[in-house]
């Protein structure tokens, strides 16, 4: 009989949380309306707009105005782009939201992507790439917006000249797979597909020369490789026609992650422009905004490719 009062204590406690879960407070601010306020939150107002009614009917005038400085519920709902977009933190093991202010800016322009799950890795010899900094912002931003979860991992301080981690960042390499993993299991049966983002220098305004690289065993990364390079290829800006090069890993960092994690990997190179074009290089202006467009069309070109069955 001691077990009871134990049980309904839990029972209660439990309880208890969940209903906590079912919603957040924030002040609203001048100028907030239930669009503005649940946008600036990561909600889609037109999902979300009767669930938002319901949870603060009484702090509502007129049918839609809410009141400055009065505290109103947000709905904690799992398709918040402050979830489906987050930086894994592996020193707390745990994540943080990629965008915070700029979230009032980003609405959901459909649901596409929405069983799709993507790893960003970045990657470069610079710890202060402004560059690189933004366009894996912009693509996680590109792909959320069409309903993608997005798990951003980075900076892995690179040595250049090898394409391999330095001594130091190993161990976080090792890291990552583990996490990497971690939520592949979690998000099984879901398309998922691991980039890497490698910039070999710093990228300056202008021209740069990208390639796309692939794990020579894995079909799937080789489709998702290609699907990129084709974006790319359609607007690079030399009129040249680019070969059909096979482009296997070979680095040792790149070929790590292959063998190791579990949805399909591929590596993109950025490399400043005013150097000599490499042979596998794709020529494009340094534009970090269309830059990010380029590689969504891929990911969404290769989405539409898959099968249900894979």
């Amino acid at each position: 009989m001691r077990l009871l009062p134990t049980f309904l204590l839990w029972v209660s406690i439990t309880c208890t949380l969940f209903a906590q879960s079912d919603y957040y407070t924030v002040k609203a601010e001048p100028g907030d309306g239930i669009y503005s306020i649940l946008r600036k939150q990561g909600l889609d107002p037109v999902t979300h707009y009767e669930k938002f009614i319901k949870l603060n009917i009484k702090n509502i005038k007129d049918g839609s105005r809410l009141h400055v400085g009065r505290e109103y519920k947000i709905p904690n709902v799992l398709d918040s782009f402050k979830k489906t977009g987050v930086v894994v933190k592996l020193e707390s093991e745990g994540e943080t939201p990629i965008f915070d202010e700029e979230l009032g800016q980003m609405s959901l322009k459909s649901r596409t992507l929405k069983d799709a799950v993507y790893y960003l890795i970045v990657e470069s010899a610079s710890m202060k790439n402004n560059f690189i900094t933004d366009i894996t912002k912009n693509l996680a931003a590109s792909l959320m917006v069409h309903g993608a979860q997005v798990f951003v991992f980075g900076n892995i301080k690179v040595n250049t000249s090898t394409g391999q981690p330095e001594n130091t960042e190993k161990e976080k390499l090792e890291e990552y797979i583990d996490a990497i993993n971690k939520r592949y299991l979690q998000n099984a049966g879901k398309y998922q597909r691991l980039l890497v983002i490698r910039a070999n220098g710093s990228v300056e305004n202008g021209k740069m020369d990208v390639a796309v690289y692939h794990h020579g065993k894995s079909k799937n990364g080789e489709r998702f490789a290609k699907n990129i390079q084709e974006a790319f290829k359609n607007n690079s800006i030399e009129s040249r026609s680019y070969k059909n090069v096979e482009r296997i890993f070979q680095d040792q960092n790149s070929l790590y992650l292959a063998t190791n994690t579990l949805p399909a990997v591929s590596l993109l190179t950025i490399d400043n422009g005013s150097k000599t074009l490499k042979k596998d290089g794709i020529k494009l202006r340094s534009d970090k905004k269309a830059f990010a467009n380029w590689i969504t069309n891929g990911i969404l070109r290769d989405y539409a490719e898959i099968t249900i069955d894979e």
